[in-house]
């Protein structure tokens, strides 16, 4: 029964179960981030940080365009960069990541992207999150499981993760998401629990009926829509410790 305490294989086949659901669900599911190299790919996830694919793939062309190469992005002038990657958000600080990261992968790295976990966290501005997205969707590697704001909320809803609802600890997410989903799936299920975060189980409205691993999730249907609770009845006005009249 979903909700009971789980032992850690219980968890283990209620998330294969969760898997197999989300296979079905999303096929196709992949990175919405448009890209043609690892470089692209890179830029734009750390550019998709508290902004949509959306801005990010209206942002990239212009930006790619212009600065084709890691040393092209390096030696810009930095105004230049901010002008384009403005509408993304936090443009200061991406501009500056985004730039050094560059210079490095250009120095350092002959211009390539470098295709393992420990080179890329070593770039500015990428963290694990950032990294498997690269590693998974251009290299193939299925080296650990990407957590965003959207897989971290449906680990929490759907159970797959030991820590608090107010933990946002990526780290400790993934480490646990890792214990359940078998390593051949982890690029998979990261875009797909993405895929499914954005169409079906939203932050403050979840689409509970419409959603096709419900059977599988504790927080099913416990969710209070606004017109649920504009219908609840009100206590009846009266002073303290004093019975309302009929």
């Amino acid at each position: 029964m979903v909700g009971k305490k789980e032992s850690l294989e219980e968890k283990r086949k209620r998330a294969g179960s969760i898997l197999r659901r989300l296979r079905k669900l999303y096929p196709d599911a992949t990175c919405a981030l448009h890209h043609k190299s690892a470089l692209q790919l890179l830029v734009a996830t750390i550019l998709s940080a508290q902004s949509t694919d959306d801005t990010v793939n209206k942002v990239t062309p212009v930006l790619f365009e212009k600065y084709p190469t890691a040393a092209d992005i390096a030696a810009a002038p930095v105004e230049a960069i901010e002008a384009i990657v403005k509408p993304t958000g936090f443009f200061h600080q991406k501009t500056r990541s985004i730039q050094a990261a560059c210079r490095l992968i250009a120095e350092k790295h002959g211009g390539q992207v470098p295709a393992t976990m420990e080179q890329l966290i070593e770039l500015p501005g990428v963290a694990r999150k950032t990294a498997n997205v690269v590693l998974g969707t251009w290299y193939g590697r299925n080296d650990g499981i990407c957590v965003d704001t959207h897989v971290g909320r449906l680990a929490h809803r759907l159970g797959l993760t030991w820590t608090s609802r107010d933990e946002k600890d990526a780290v400790k997410i993934e480490q646990d998401l890792m214990q359940l989903i078998p390593r051949a799936h982890w690029t998979f299920f990261s875009h797909a629990m993405i895929w499914h975060g954005r169409r079906i189980c939203a932050a403050r409205k979840p689409n509970c009926a419409g959603c096709g691993v419900n059977k599988l999730c504790p927080s099913a249907f416990t969710f209070e829509t606004p017109a649920a609770k504009r219908a609840k009845p009100r206590p009846a006005a009266g002073r303290p410790g004093r019975k309302a009249k009929d």
